[in-house]
């Protein structure tokens, strides 16, 4: 193919979405950099999202080694300890909590004028808000790796091909997870009132999860307590984590994770769009 028709194709390309495909990357990468200085300014971020899992594994995990038995489920083909079991649980509580952490830096942008300016670009709206999700969830996908390597000294090894195959995974859930965060970051009118909703949301999503215990133990105490496991998108994001770490794929999993994916970023698009979201509510 000749330059001249590549030159008229990147034209076409140009007119069609009103903007040269260079404006897309260099407003991608501001914002994706601008999270990335701001996380290195914000050390403490990066050592309290790895305290809480560690605190899991290295204490809850050792004392309830001989009360919560696993039994032989899938993925795993022999008997594994407590804490192989909820290392995957621990991945995503940091995917959870990451997640949430750049819903606050949102609502806290958006009351100090950042996110407006942000927001009165010309390019659309959805690429913005999709660019600041991606900025936040290769901050997570970092947090998770790190957390998979300080485990491996605490006798969670699976084969490393599994820490390929569960990148796509964490991706994933991380887009999963942060889109609900954005979802909510659109419902929140002041920063005071962050920490209540982050935790209505938090807390049941994952304590009503296989994060903790496997599912059949939730049914055997509570059929209902099942019920809501099942329906529960934090459980599916946990157990496509939990089957890619060990080389497999939970398709059911895989298509409710992007399936919730896909509605909870279409729903914060729509919350975000100046005709229904956050600027039609601060005018009425």
């Amino acid at each position: 193919m000749s330059q001249a028709t590549l030159e008229k194709q990147d034209r076409t390309t140009a007119e069609r979405r009103g903007f040269p495909l260079s404006a897309y990357l260099i407003c991608a990468r501001g914002i994706i950099g601008r999270e990335g200085l701001r996380f290195l300014h914000q050390r403490e971020r990066f050592v309290s999202a790895l305290v809480r899992p560690l605190l899991w594994l290295f204490i809850f995990a050792a004392g309830f080694r001989q009360v919560l038995g696993v039994s032989i489920i899938a993925p795993y083909q022999t008997y594994v300890l407590y804490e192989v079991y909820i290392t995957p649980g621990l991945m995503g509580m940091i995917l959870l909590f990451n997640g949430m952490q750049s819903s606050l830096s949102m609502v806290y942008d958006r009351e100090t004028g950042t996110m407006k300016t942000l927001l009165v670009s010309p390019l659309p709206r959805w690429f913005l808000l999709v660019s600041k999700l991606s900025a936040g969830v290769a901050v997570g996908v970092l947090q998770v790796y790190v957390f998979l390597a300080i485990a491996w000294f605490w006798e969670v090894q699976p084969d490393w091909q599994g820490y390929l195959y569960v990148l796509p995974a964490i991706v994933l859930a991380g887009l999963m997870l942060g889109a609900l965060g954005m979802l909510l970051s659109s419902l929140i009118q002041q920063l005071e009132n962050f920490a209540g909703v982050m935790n209505f949301v938090i807390f049941p999503m994952y304590f009503a999860s296989s994060a903790l215990y496997p599912l059949w133990r939730i049914r055997e105490s509570s059929p209902l307590l099942f019920e809501i496991c099942r329906f529960n998108p934090f459980t599916h994001a946990v157990e496509l984590m939990r089957f890619a770490l060990y080389g497999q794929l939970n398709l059911e999993a895989l298509a409710i994770v992007a399936g919730c994916t896909i509605v909870f970023l279409g729903g914060a698009i729509l919350a975000y769009d100046p005709s229904r979201g956050i600027i039609s509510r601060k005018r009425q």
